[in-house]
């Protein structure tokens, strides 16, 4: 099969422990690209937390795209195009910081290259302004601040409080929102039926690629959904149990550049190129 586009998870795929693409990693998907290949990152991130990483990969310079928000919008870097979009209905925003704030939980969300929320130093806060090299604004009123629509919230803290805040939210909101842990101290909050592999093919549908020539690499739960629907799925050596378990194939861990290996195996081409 000729794989036409490859689609990587970032954290626990793309990137090491570190945060970082290691050089191997990064030659070899420069080379792809040179030969033709487009490159997605889809991540959970917030758009200006994958701006660096497809900035180090030249996606503006070969066409590649950015899947964010685990699928809440698609950007051709390229042109800077808003390929799809989706946002949180305006009306539950206020319930999910109200809740937020009867549990005694910090809840935060993007605009632009900001994160906002009123408890700038809760540690999870700069954890996420961290991954995601991205600024914190503290604001009094958040509910009046932020910018309506927002394409995602974040409750974070530790994970034997959000256990039962993600139950109460998931009946509450049932039909309205998604509800789920990206890590055990975030809690996702994102529109209905949001999830890479719904976004990607709202891609695929307006370029001349086939789900067959998609390969799709991923270590985490969200990324379930994706490497079943790509036509090659491969999971990480450090990937999550039933991430492996529905793949077609797993690769070696991201500490050792399991991208590289999984790319070169499936387009021998570039071992040599």
């Amino acid at each position: 099969m000729e794989y036409k586009l490859i689609v990587l998870d970032l954290d626990g795929t793309l990137t090491n422990a570190k945060k970082e693409i290691t050089p191997h990693t990064r030659e070899t998907l420069m080379r792809a690209q040179q030969q033709g290949i487009k490159i997605v990152l889809a991540s959970g991130r917030p758009t200006y937390g994958i701006v660096p990483l497809a900035d180090e990969l030249k996606l503006g310079e070969f066409g590649g795209y950015i899947l964010s928000y685990n699928g809440g919008e698609i950007i051709n870097w390229e042109t800077k195009e808003m390929v799809y979009d989706n946002v949180l209905p305006n009306e539950v925003v206020p319930i999910l910081y109200e809740t937020a704030r009867t549990h005694k939980l910090t809840i935060l969300t993007y605009d632009g290259p900001n994160i906002i929320t009123e408890n700038s130093q809760d540690p999870y806060v700069q954890k996420e302004a961290f991954l995601n090299k991205m600024a914190v604004r503290e604001t009094n009123d958040f509910l009046t601040d932020i910018t309506l629509p927002v394409a995602k919230c974040l409750i974070v803290g530790d994970a034997d409080r959000l256990i039962p805040l993600e139950s109460e939210l998931c009946i509450r909101l049932q039909g309205k929102i998604n509800v789920f842990r990206s890590e055990p101290y975030f809690l996702e909050l994102v529109p209905q039926g949001i999830d890479k592999a719904l976004s990607l093919n709202v891609l695929l549908e307006k370029t001349d690629i086939s789900r067959e020539e998609v390969m799709a690499i991923g270590d985490g739960f969200n990324d379930l959904p994706l490497i079943r629907f790509a036509g090659l799925g491969i999971a990480m050596g450090n990937a999550q149990e039933p991430v492996k378990k529905a793949a077609d194939y797993i690769t070696l861990s991201n500490e050792e550049d399991g991208v590289a290996a999984a790319v070169e195996h499936f387009i021998p081409s570039l071992k040599n190129s």
